[in-house]
């Protein structure tokens, strides 16, 4: 069983407008799977069915097998939501919230209390328990975010831009969180525009653009396929120097550049070629990224 299934999905508003034109995904349970694509992609659209904030106009979802329709009670219990939209009530303490947020769902209070003070201290918030939310900087207020979808325990996570506007120390310590949480055994489902983040911490992406999937698969892979590693070779003489037609490079100053998907296998015979006519001064490799990827896929 997946823990995400998502059939022929499609969300039509009221302008006309079609936010998600008919997508189809399975994310297995378990892993850490990146939903990445331009802003007004569908993106939020598709999380906002899932989690019952957007009325679906065609098609299906099931989380853990729970229809999000005719088990709707069931299939948000396994879900904890971080929105990308801060909201916080500001008249009660950061800790009287999450035990509010765990009532909801029928945690105990005994359990509620230990689980939410764990939390706290995980997320390095627990000196700040008992200060209300007006009172927190902008990355402790997306610290809770993610607090208050955990007090549950679901098995799902979805975490819709949860590092936006944070700073570069804190956003390393939620990485390790969240990888922590996961190597744990919960499904998390990330949205970002850190394309980084994605390409750290997903095993698996899919990328939807104009509210359409356009691609789908092992994180590594996607920028293997898809992308080209650069090979920068500085040379003392770079117009004497002939390459074979296999490979695609172009010249810049005294750098040839050699765009290939196999460095490792095709750099030696590469030098072997150039050093027949110039001597060599520097080289420079630059391995291709998610973001590569994602630009050359979106045409963003």
């Amino acid at each position: 069983m997946n823990a995400i299934e998502i059939s022929s999905l499609k969300k039509t508003y009221d302008t006309g407008d079609e936010a998600v034109k008919g997508i189809d995904l399975n994310i297995k349970k378990g892993s850490f799977f990146g939903l990445l694509g331009p802003n007004g992609a569908g993106k939020t659209t598709t999380i906002g069915i899932l989690t019952g904030l957007v009325n679906k106009t065609a098609g299906s979802a099931k989380i853990l097998g729970h229809d999000i329709i005719d088990d709707f009670k069931l299939a948000r219990k396994s879900i904890g939501l971080s929105p990308q939209e801060i909201n916080l009530d500001v008249f009660f303490s950061i800790r009287q919230i999450l035990l509010f947020q765990a009532g909801y769902y029928g945690v105990s209070n005994k359990i509620a209390e230990d689980r939410v003070d764990t939390i706290l201290k995980k997320l390095d918030l627990y000196h700040k328990r008992n200060e209300t939310s007006r009172h927190l900087s902008g990355g402790m207020k997306r610290r809770i975010q993610i607090a208050k979808s955990l007090v549950h325990d679901p098995p799902i996570l979805i975490l819709d831009e949860p590092t936006a506007g944070v700073d570069i120390e804190l956003r390393h310590m939620l990485w390790d969180y969240l990888k922590e949480l996961n190597n744990a055994g919960k499904t998390i489902l990330l949205t970002t525009h850190y394309i980084e983040e994605a390409e750290k911490l997903c095993d698996e992406i899919a990328i939807i653009n104009n509210g359409k999937i356009i691609k789908q698969g092992q994180t590594k892979s996607i920028i293997k396929e898809v992308s080209l590693n650069t090979i920068e070779i500085e040379v003392d003489k770079p117009h004497d120097v002939k390459l074979s037609d296999n490979y695609d490079f172009s010249i810049s100053d005294n750098i040839i550049k050699i765009q290939t998907k196999e460095v490792n296998k095709e750099i030696t015979k590469i030098i072997k070629e150039i050093e027949q006519s110039a001597t060599i001064n520097n080289i420079n490799i630059i391995n291709s990224s998610l973001e590569d990827a994602f630009l050359k896929l979106t045409n963003k």
